[in-house]
């Protein structure tokens, strides 16, 4: 893949990332009776970075963390053409009559989130569900799903790429678009 262009520099995304925790902080105070769940892998670890500021900036104990796999919910894991991977599904709480803070890293077509709520859906009842991404790619939605918070928006072609780094795991964290393909 051709070098991508960055839409999101390490400053911007650590403001980003502080932005998020005030506007979670502003809606849900102690987090009573509220749970975040990171999708995984990439929106687990958006959400574990947005856990440990919260934690930083005042003790939660109310806050109830945890992580989802999705692979069998996907209306395409049987027609991908390498193996998917399945990750661990790591709640050990009942999400029942509690607010739901679902988190992902990029909100691009909608089907990520609908498996995501079919899976949350099997654990049980929540109370109500808010969506929060880092990256909106709100021109390439297939199905009526939206974010209540968002880092960014991002208009791109349909056939660009966005993809978000995280320093643990590329070295730097930053969001970087890739331009379509040239046929």
């Amino acid at each position: 893949m051709e070098h991508g262009r960055v839409i999101m520099s390490q400053k911007k995304f650590d403001l980003t990332i502080e932005r998020l925790c005030h506007n979670l902080l502003e809606d849900f105070g102690s987090f009573e009776n509220t749970c975040l769940i990171g999708i995984q892998d990439r929106g687990a670890m958006l959400s574990d970075r947005l856990v440990h500021r919260l934690k930083a900036k005042k003790k939660f104990a109310n806050l109830q963390y945890g992580k989802l796999d999705i692979t069998f919910y996907r209306d395409d894991y049987r027609q991908k053409a390498r193996l998917l991977k399945a990750s661990s599904t790591e709640i050990d709480f009942s999400i029942e009559d509690k607010k739901v803070i679902l988190v992902d890293d990029v909100l691009y077509t909608g089907r990520t989130i609908q498996s995501a709520l079919t899976a949350l859906n099997d654990i049980g009842r929540s109370a109500n569900i808010s969506l929060l991404c880092l990256i909106d790619r709100r021109f390439n939605r297939q199905l009526p799903i939206h974010a209540k918070y968002i880092g960014i928006s991002v208009d791109a072609l349909e056939e660009a790429y966005v993809k978000v780094e995280w320093a643990n795991v590329e070295g730097e964290d930053r969001v970087l678009l890739f331009p379509a393909k040239k046929d």
